[in-house]
């Protein structure tokens, strides 16, 4: 293909080499903000609306680039780290070869071929093949030294071949040269297109919070439900410090600031046909109105570099999460029989593992519908101080609805 014109749009790294379109598209002025956090994103180079390139944004400066042949599929992938200051060194260059349509979409590849790369200018090609060579097994790059029969290749060449300028954010001309490997041919001159998409109504806003809280019949789109208020104990707080965490993995967990004391702790169970869940669990440290909701972010967390309905959130990775006082420790031995064991019954839905007299204890509860991620919202009254923490497991959508 010979192309004059590159459309550029942007999306959510992750996943995004699934298909031929981003999965989870965002703004060009989103994308350039996470640029200059450091973080990833995704960028796709198509021509005539013909994905050429996908171009993954790592973090710790890192690149990688998909390749796409004249039919669309997915045959060339090219990671790029750091050499020395402003430029990339061309790691890994693997190529893929697929004999129809139908192993190509179940990822069944009939060969494959790696060039790695060191920073001295040491190269090693290595050909894979599914089965038996033949005519469609042959090495998948013009060779420049050794046997085509041999299935490893090592020679030195000048490691300049394999650098590229590092991309400044819209600079993504330096990619251009890469989409000739798949036979695509640049115009003297190619222009870059934006094609990008609405800001949306950013993060993740705290909407709906106040009617988990509310018992009593509600509407869902499967029908009528019940919410139930559930008492599940005084929290202590020891520290001045609120921990939300899966209590299996506390090493890094979300916390905020909060009075001494002790607290209640309040789940909001949502009853339906089908059974009955935790929608959202609270602890109550003043017994005041809530002027305002905050989402609980980490000192190196910006919410101007989250997409529309994004958020930072508590990770469950065991169906569980808790509050606790960020010096609370577990034992991680008794976490089976002390905590899981029992919240996997149908009578619990949450469990306390005490301290003693000076030291805090820890309430935990099931998560929702289970492991994932879920917002932490900071409850401010009418002069700012902390009226409460909520974990809202998104049972229900911000209109009342499930």
């Amino acid at each position: 293909m010979i192309f004059d014109v590159l459309d550029v749009s942007y999306g959510e790294m992750w996943g995004s080499y699934e298909g031929m379109a981003h999965p989870e598209p965002m703004s060009r002025a989103l994308a350039a903000r996470k640029h200059a956090a450091g973080m990833d994103y995704a960028v796709l180079l198509s021509a005539r609306e013909r994905p050429l390139a996908l171009v993954e944004r790592w973090p710790r400066g890192k690149w990688r680039v998909y390749l796409f042949d004249d039919r669309s599929w997915r045959v060339q992938m090219i990671d790029l780290t750091p050499h020395r200051t402003g430029m990339l060194l061309v790691r890994w260059n693997t190529r893929w070869q697929f004999s129809n349509e139908q192993e190509y979409a179940s990822g069944k590849r009939t060969a494959q071929e790696t060039t790695t790369v060191s920073a001295d200018g040491q190269v090693e090609v290595k050909s894979e093949f599914a089965g038996p060579r033949g005519a469609s097994t042959e090495p998948l790059h013009a060779r420049t030294s050794g046997s085509s029969s041999d299935p490893v290749r090592r020679f030195a060449a000048p490691v300049e071949d394999f650098l590229c300028p590092a991309p400044e954010f819209g600079d993504w001309q330096v990619f251009v040269p890469f989409l000739a490997q798949q036979g695509h041919e640049p115009a003297t001159t190619v222009i870059l297109r934006n094609i990008s998409v609405d800001e949306g109504s950013g993060p993740l806003r705290a909407t709906g919070i106040e009617q988990l809280f509310r018992p009593g019949a509600c509407d869902t789109p499967d029908g009528p439900a019940v919410i139930e208020l559930v008492d599940a104990g005084l929290l202590r707080i020891t520290s001045g410090q609120l921990a939300v965490s899966d209590p299996g993995y506390i090493q890094d967990p979300r916390t905020v600031a909060v009075p001494l004391g002790e607290f209640p702790v309040t789940l909001s169970l949502l009853r339906t046909t089908r059974g009955a869940g935790v929608a959202a669990a609270r602890v109550t440290f003043l017994d005041s109105p809530t002027r305002e909701w905050e989402m609980a972010l980490r000192p190196d967390e910006d919410l101007g570099v989250l997409g529309e309905g994004h958020f930072y959130g508590v990770g469950v990775d065991t169906g569980t999460a808790a509050f606790m006082d960020a010096t609370r420790m577990v034992i991680e031995d008794q976490l089976d029989e002390d905590l899981f064991i029992p919240l996997g019954s149908d009578s619990h839905f949450s469990v306390e593992l005490p301290g003693t007299e000076r030291e805090p204890n820890l309430i935990a509860f099931r998560a929702g519908q289970g492991d994932g991620a879920y917002p932490v919202w900071i409850g401010r009254t009418d002069d700012g101080q902390v009226g409460c923490v909520v974990v809202d497991f998104q049972l229900r959508s911000a209109d009342g609805g499930e």
